[in-house]
This record gives structure tokens, C-alpha cells and sequence, in this order.
């Protein structure tokens, strides 16, 4: 894909009537990102997100790159289950890369994105437990996994497919905004609903900006 100067966090996801949803992902990308993101206003009234300040539009900050947080959040800190293998295992990085791409063909989200959310749940570890009770690779709570017919959050398998499902879902329901999706999958849809946007919640902020970085990254690894 061509590489732009400007990194725009929107993803314009199209709806195919197959199953929960097929979609094509179009993004712009640049080698290094802002972490400052932005929500502007098109002349059309719509809304988009946007890491750059864009001239003549209606912008307003709603992410600041400094930001810190110390909020909790329902399945952020997380803790080893017993059997747990630790972090101190580097093939955990590569171990999933098929079972990704199998959801990623399933569901029609790209891999990198998959794998970036992975990456910021559960840092790879098919084990690990939040202190909410969030399990597994794509740290799905309870009620989650259940809807989304995961009966063991502790296999891999399951647990991928049953977190890309999910993921599917908030992408449709978010008309395929891709920041809107992420913040649905950190705070909730009814969070994002509620405040039309990224909610106001530090570790929210944090949560969007630690997985587009690493989605970027893993987009670029992949680039011919």
C-alpha cells in the first residue's frame, strides 16, 4: 500500500451482507506516528479521526500523546493463571500466526490488527487472567466469551476467534471507524455511544494509542 506523509486513524469499513459482516479495510500510513488524535469535522458534518490538525476544519483534541494514566479499567491489570509459562518466552510472539490469520480471513479484519490488540491484552499469553477476570490472548471477560461462543477462554483458538468475532461486531456497529472500534473493545460500545467518540478516560486514551502504534509497526513488518 502507498505511504502518505499524514497518518489519518480512520478506517473506512465496507459492508458485505456474508455472514456478520465482510469488510475492506482502507488506511493511510506513514513510518512513524503522532499520538496526538484528533476529531474533525468534514464540511459534510461528518466525523473522522485524525492524528494532524487539519486546516479550515472544526478539530478538537481528544487524545493527548502525554496523557498518563492511573484509572482502572475492567480488564487492564493482569496476573498469571496457575500453569501460566510467564513473559519470559519469545516464541509466544510467532506461536499464534496462523490461528491470526485464520480469524483474520473469518472475520475480514487485517492480521496486524488482530495481533496488535493481542499485543496490548495480553502481551501473548494464552494463560493470563485480569484481576476483573478477563482470560486469555484476547483477555475476554465472562459474559464476552459466552455471547461470543467461546466455550474454553483458554484455548487459543477459541479465544482468537471468539476476540476477532467481537472486534467484527464493534466495527459494524462503528460504521468501521477504526478508533472508535478500538475504544469500543477497551471501555465498551455503550462508553463510546454515550460520549460519541473515544470516551474521556486516561486509560482508555492510552489503550487507543498503545494498539495503533503496534498495529502501524506490525503493518509495516509486513510491507513488501
Amino acid at each position: 500500500m502507498t505511504k502518505h506523509p499524514e497518518i489519518h486513524y480512520r478506517a473506512m469499513l465496507r459492508h458485505v451482507a456474508v455472514g456478520i459482516g465482510a469488510v475492506t479495510l482502507i488506511l493511510s500510513a506513514a513510518s512513524s506516528v503522532r499520538a496526538d488524535i484528533y476529531r474533525c469535522k468534514r464540511p459534510n458534518g461528518a466525523l473522522h479521526y485524525t492524528n494532524i490538525r487539519e486546516p479550515g476544519r472544526r478539530c478538537e483534541l481528544v487524545v493527548r500523546g502525554s496523557s498518563k494514566s492511573n484509572s482502572a479499567k475492567k480488564k487492564t491489570t493482569s496476573s498469571r493463571a496457575p500453569g501460566s509459562r510467564g513473559t519470559k518466552d519469545p516464541a509466544r510472539y510467532s506461536r499464534y500466526d496462523a490461528l491470526i490469520d485464520e480469524a483474520a480471513q473469518l472475520y475480514q479484519l487485517p492480521h496486524s490488527f488482530i495481533r496488535a490488540i493481542m499485543r496490548v491484552e495480553s502481551d501473548f499469553n494464552s494463560t493470563v487472567v485480569s484481576r476483573a477476570g478477563a482470560m486469555g490472548l484476547m483477555q475476554l471477560m465472562p459474559m464476552t466469551a459466552q455471547s461470543m461462543g467461546v466455550l474454553d477462554p483458554f484455548d487459543a483458538r477459541q479465544n482468537i476467534l471468539g476476540g476477532a468475532r467481537y472486534l467484527r461486531l464493534l466495527a459494524n456497529r462503528f460504521s468501521g471507524d477504526l478508533v472508535l472500534t478500538v475504544a469500543a473493545y477497551n471501555a465498551g460500545e455503550g462508553a463510546v455511544e454515550k460520549y460519541n467518540g473515544i470516551p474521556p478516560y486516561e486509560e482508555t486514551q492510552r489503550y487507543v494509542r498503545r494498539v495503533l502504534k503496534h498495529y502501524y509497526a506490525y503493518r509495516t513488518e509486513s510491507s513488501p
